[in-house]
C-alpha cells in the first residue's frame, strides 16, 4: 500500500528528494548499474562517514586514496581544489586560460566518475606558477577562497579533512601551500558560527573531526623514519569491481590527458602515511571515534537493520526483488523526519535510496531534443522515453520538465507546467516503452549556457559570479563550489512500483545523436544568442606601419530569419572600412564572414588596444561568438568568447628572414603571430618533411612548445634538423618540459633542462651579452621589451646549467632568488645558429604584448655566423651551471 504520511512530512520528503542530485551525470549516456554496483551502493547505504581531500589544482588530488575511501570504506567523499588549473599548460591543444580551465574542470569530473568521489572547486584563479603563498595571497583574495571552502565544507560535512601538502617550502608551489594553510584555517571557521554567518541561512556551522596531511616520500627527507606517521594501506582488491584501488586510480589520472598524466595500474600493498595536523589525534585509524552506523542519526538504528535485511537477502540474478526491501528503507527514512532536526544523512540516503530503486527496477529514462542548440526566448520540443526492464510492473503519473533561468544576474531552477497531464499516464509492463514530447521554452538570458565562473570579468586571482537572492531558496540554487552548470533543463519523470509510492527520477535534456564511427553520442543542450559574433581565436592584429589588414568576422545564427547590421569598434586613430554590413541570415546555423579592412592612421597611438565587433538586431546588440571544444575524453563544452582582438601597433622590423617552417609541438598559436610579422610560414609534418634537404627551403625553423616531448619522429630526424642548423639555417626552440622528453639532449651541444623559471611578469630583465645579435638585430631590443605588459609569467622550463658553446642573453629573477641566466641560450653551429628559449612568447604572443612581437622577429632572424667546429671535432662538453 502507499505510504500515508502527514502533508508536512510529505512537503519535507519532496524538498529532500527535489535536492537529490540527478541520476544522468552532464552531457553523459544514462547511467546504468551492474548487480555488483547495487550491492556496493546497498553496502554503502549502512555507512554514515564523509571524508574531503583538499589541494590546489586539477592531478594534485591522489586518486588512490580517493578510490579506497569512495569504495572500499564506502564513505562520501569528495576533493576539493582550490583552482580549476587554468594556468597550466596544455599537452592535447592550443587552449590556454580559461579554455584550460575548462578542460581540466572536464578532466577532473571524468576522474570523480571513475574513482567515485565528488568534485567541487572555489572561486581562486590559478594564475601561474607561484613560488610562495606569500605571494600567492598578495594575487588570491584569501579570505574569498576561505569563504568558499568553508561553505563546501559546511554543504557536505565531512568527518575528517585530509590535504596533500604541507603548509611551507616543502608544497614548491606557493598554490600547493596556500591550499594547505586555507585548509587548516577552514578546519576552524568551518565549525565556529561567527565565521561566515551569512552562510549559515543556509548551512550549518560543521566541526570536523580531525585534520591530516596525506604526506610521502616525496616530501621526507631520503631514510627518514615513517613510524611517527598514521599508515593505512590503500593498495586493496574490490571483488564487486573487480579491481584494485591502485588500478582505478591509474584509470581516474589518466583522465588529466591535457597534462600527459597516463598512469600505469598499480596492484598489491600501497602504504599510504598521514601526519597529524589538528583536531582530535587518531592512534591507529583516520576515522576511529566516529560513529559511521546509523546509530549517528537519533532513532536511526531501525533503518540500519533494515539496510543489513536487504543486503541479507539481495539477489544479484535479480535485483528487482529488493525494490519491497528498499521501500521499507524507504519509509524507514521517512519516519526519521519526524522529531529530527538535522537533516543532512536523512537527505544523503534518501537519495542513494532513490538511485538504488531505480538501478534494481533496471529503469531507462532519458530526454532528448533533435539540434544542439536552442535560442534564448526559442522553443524545442523534448522527446522523452521510460523503459521497464524488470519483471516488475511500473505506473508513470507524469513527466514534467524545469528549465534554468535568470533573477537578476544569478541562475536558478523554474518548473514548466502545472498539474498532472493524463496523456503522459501509463501502465508498463516488462520490456514497455512510455514516449512523448513537451514543448520546452522560456530560457530568458544568451549568457545562460557560459560556465557560471566565466559570465562576469574576474581579476588575475579569482573568478566572479553572483548567486540568487531570496528568502524562498535552499542549498541547491546555488554554484559556489560546484564543478559545473547545471543542465539547462531537467525532466523528472514521477513513476510508482507496483503498488509502492511515487518516486521521481531527473535526467538533463541532452542532444542525442549517432556518430558513424563513435556510435551514439549525448552532449548538453546549448542555449545562444539569436546571432553570434566570431574573430579568429588567439590571435593580435599586429601593424608595423600603416597598410591595412584584413579583419574576418565571422556571423553565426543562433535562430532562422536573423537580420541586422555588423560594425567594428576601434579605438581612435583607427579606420575600419566598411564602417557597417548588413546581414540576414535565413536558416538557423547559417554563417557569413564579413571582411573588414583595418588599418592605423597616422594618429594612433603605439602599443596596444582592443577592437570588438558587434552585431546589431533591432535594439540589441551581439558581442559574444561560440566556441567549442572537443576532445573524445570529455563532453563538448561550448563557450561565449567576447568578440574582441588585441590591436597591436609598434615600431618592429623584419631582417632577412622571410620564410619559416613550424614544427607545433604539443600546441600553440605561435604561427599566427609570425604570419602578422609579414613572414610566410608553413607547418611542416613532422613525418615528412624533417629533412636537411626540405628544411632549406627555409630561412628559420621554429619548434613549437613541447616538440621534444610530444614528437616522436624528432628520436630519428635530429640530426637532420642539426644538418640544417649546419647548413646555415636558423632554429628555434620554445620550452621543453624536463621531464618526459623523448631525447636524452635536444640542442647541438648538451644542456640540461629544470623546472627553473620566473613567474613575476614584469620582473626586470638584464642584458648579459648586450652587443648579442639577438639584441641587436633587426631589432633594437631594450629590457622593456621582456617585461612591459606581459601576463602570468616571463618565462618556464630554463636549463640549470650548459655547455659553454651556448651564449646566455638575459638575466632576470624573482624577488629573493638569485638571476636566472638561461632564458635565452644561442649557440653558434657550423653557418647557422641554435636557439632554446624558455620565455613565455606562447602566452605574450595571442596576448597582444608589444615587445614579445620584437623578440620574436629577433628570434628567428637568419645572419651569417663564423663557423665553428662540429661536435665530431670537439672535446669533452663543458657546462655551465647557473
Amino acid at each position: 500500500m502507499p505510504l500515508s504520511l502527514r502533508p508536512a512530512l510529505r512537503l519535507a520528503l519532496a524538498l529532500l528528494l527535489a535536492h537529490c542530485a540527478l541520476l544522468t551525470a552532464h552531457a553523459q549516456a544514462p547511467k546504468t548499474y551492474t548487480s555488483s554496483e547495487i550491492l556496493l551502493g546497498l553496502k554503502k547505504l549502512n555507512v554514515l562517514g564523509s571524508v574531503m581531500y583538499i589541494a590546489a589544482h586539477p592531478d594534485d588530488e591522489n586518486t588512490r586514496l580517493l578510490a579506497y575511501f569512495a569504495n572500499g570504506r564506502q564513505l562520501e567523499t569528495s576533493y576539493l581544489s582550490c583552482t580549476r588549473g587554468d594556468g597550466g599548460q596544455d599537452l592535447i591543444g592550443p587552449e590556454l586560460r580559461e579554455q584550460l580551465g575548462v578542460i581540466r574542470t572536464q578532466e577532473l569530473l571524468a576522474a570523480r566518475r571513475i574513482d567515485g568521489a565528488h568534485q567541487y572547486f572555489t572561486r581562486a584563479n590559478d594564475f601561474g606558477f607561484s613560488k610562495t603563498s606569500a605571494e600567492t595571497f598578495t594575487i588570491w583574495d584569501k579570505e574569498q577562497v576561505l569563504s568558499d571552502m568553508v561553505w563546501v565544507i559546511r554543504q557536505r560535512r565531512p568527518d575528517v579533512l585530509i590535504t596533500r601538502f604541507p603548509p611551507d617550502a616543502r608544497a614548491g608551489h606557493g598554490h600547493h601551500q596556500a591550499s594547505a594553510i586555507l585548509a587548516a584555517e577552514a578546519f576552524d571557521a568551518a565549525g565556529d558560527p561567527k565565521r561566515f554567518p551569512e552562510q549559515l541561512k543556509y548551512v550549518q556551522a560543521w566541526q570536523p573531526k580531525r585534520l591530516y596531511w596525506n604526506t610521502g616520500s616525496y616530501f621526507v627527507k631520503p631514510g627518514e623514519n615513517m613510524d611517527g606517521y598514521l599508515k593505512l594501506d590503500a593498495g586493496g582488491y574490490n571483488p564487486l569491481l573487480g579491481q584494485s584501488y591502485g588500478e582505478i586510480a591509474a584509470r581516474s589520472r589518466s583522465s588529466h590527458r591535457s597534462q600527459g598524466f597516463g598512469a600505469a595500474a598499480q596492484r598489491g600493498e600501497a602504504i599510504e602515511y598521514f601526519q597529524f595536523v589538528k583536531g582530535t589525534p587518531a592512534k591507529a585509524d583516520l576515522f576511529e571515534g566516529i560513529d559511521q552506523t546509523w546509530d549517528r542519526v537519533p532513532g536511526g538504528a531501525a533503518v540500519g537493520k533494515m539496510v543489513e535485511e536487504v543486503i541479507r537477502k539481495y539477489d544479484a540474478s535479480n535485483p528487482s526483488a529488493s525494490v519491497a526491501g528498499l521501500e521499507k528503507v524507504f519509509q524507514g527514512l521517512a519516519s526519521l523526519m519526524i522529531g529530527n532536526k538535522d537533516y543532512f544523512w536523512i537527505r544523503e540516503k534518501l537519495e542513494e535510496e532513490s538511485v538504488l530503486t531505480q538501478a534494481c527496477v533496471g529503469i531507462y529514462a532519458e530526454a532528448t531534443v533533435s539540434e544542439p542548440t536552442l535560442t534564448s526566448g526559442g522553443e524545442a520540443t523534448v522527446t522523452y522515453d521510460i523503459l521497464n526492464r524488470s519483471g516488475l510492473p511500473i505506473k508513470l503519473e507524469q513527466v514534467r520538465l524545469a528549465r534554468m533561468h535568470f533573477i537578476g544576474d544569478a541562475t536558478t531552477i523554474t518548473l514548466d507546467g502545472e498539474g498532472l497531464d493524463p496523456k503522459q499516464a501509463a501502465e508498463l509492463s516488462t520490456g514497455k516503452h512510455a514516449t512523448g514530447i513537451i514543448p520546452l521554452k522560456g530560457f530568458n538570458n544568451v549568457l545562460i549556457s557560459q560556465p557560471y565562473w566565466l559570465r562576469e570579468p574576474g581579476s588575475v586571482g579569482m573568478y566572479k559570479f553572483t548567486e540568487p537572492e531570496s528568502d524562498y531558496l535552499s542549498i541547491t540554487h546555488f554554484v559556489r563550489g560546484q564543478p559545473e552548470n547545471g543542465p539547462v533543463a531537467t525532466a523528472t519523470f514521477r513513476y510508482a512500483v507496483g503498488e509502492n509510492r511515487f518516486k521521481s527520477i531527473t535526467v538533463p535534456v541532452q542532444y542525442k545523436h549517432t556518430d558513424p564511427v563513435l556510435g551514439e553520442l549525448y552532449q548538453p543542450l546549448v542555449i545562444v544568442p539569436p546571432v553570434m559574433v566570431n574573430i579568429p581565436p588567439a590571435r593580435a592584429y599586429v601593424f608595423a606601419d600603416q597598410q591595412p589588414k584584413q579583419v574576418p568576422v565571422t556571423l553565426r545564427a543562433g535562430q532562422a530569419g536573423v537580420a541586422g547590421s555588423l560594425a567594428l569598434q576601434v579605438p581612435s586613430g583607427w579606420q575600419a572600412e566598411p564602417a557597417t554590413v548588413a546581414f540576414n541570415l535565413q536558416n538557423k546555423d547559417d554563417e557569413q564572414t564579413v571582411n573588414f579592412m583595418l588599418r592605423p592612421l597616422a594618429s594612433a597611438a603605439e602599443g596596444k588596444s582592443e577592437l570588438r565587433a558587434v552585431a546589431t538586431v533591432g535594439t540589441d546588440k551581439y558581442s559574444r561568438g561560440i566556441q567549442q571544444i572537443i576532445y573524445p575524453h570529455i563532453p563538448t563544452q561550448t563557450l561565449f568568447p567576447e568578440a574582441t582582438a588585441p590591436l597591436v601597433k609598434l615600431n618592429v622590423a623584419r631582417g632577412h628572414t622571410k620564410t619559416i617552417g613550424y614544427l607545433m609541438g604539443a600546441g600553440d598559436e605561435v604561427p599566427e603571430a609570425l604570419r602578422q610579422l609579414g613572414y610566410a610560414v608553413t607547418l611542416l609534418n613532422p613525418a615528412t618533411d624533417l629533412t636537411a634537404a626540405h628544411l632549406a627551403r627555409y630561412d628559420a625553423v621554429v619548434l613549437g612548445v613541447r616538440a621534444y616531448n610530444t614528437l616522436e619522429q624528432l628520436k630519428t630526424h635530429q640530426p637532420e634538423l642539426l644538418k640544417y642548423v649546419e647548413n646555415g639555417g636558423t632554429m628555434l626552440v620554445q620550452y621543453v618540459v624536463n621531464r618526459g622528453t623523448i631525447l636524452p639532449q635536444i640542442g647541438p651541444y648538451p644542456l640540461t633542462l629544470s623546472n627553473d623559471r620566473v613567474t613575476v611578469e614584469n620582473t626586470p630583465v638584464t642584458f648579459l651579452t648586450p652587443s648579442a645579435p639577438v639584441l641587436n638585430t633587426p631589432n633594437k631590443l631594450t629590457p622593456a621589451d621582456f617585461a612591459t605588459g606581459w601576463v602570468q609569467e616571463q618565462g618556464l622550463y630554463y636549463p640549470s646549467a650548459w655547455d659553454t658553446h651556448y651564449q646566455a642573453v638575459i638575466a632576470s629573477h624573482d624577488p629573493g632568488e638569485a638571476d636566472k641566466q638561461s632564458a635565452i641560450l644561442v649557440a653558434p653551429y657550423g653557418k647557422g645558429r641554435y636557439i632554446y628559449t624558455g620565455l613565455s612568447l606562447f602566452r605574450e604572443l595571442p596576448a597582444g604584448v608589444p615587445g614579445a612581437f620584437r623578440i620574436l622577429a629577433n628570434l628567428v632572424e637568419s645572419q651569417p655566423h663564423p663557423p665553428t667546429p662540429s661536435p665530431a671535432g670537439e672535446g669533452e662538453p663543458r657546462l655551465h651551471a647557473k
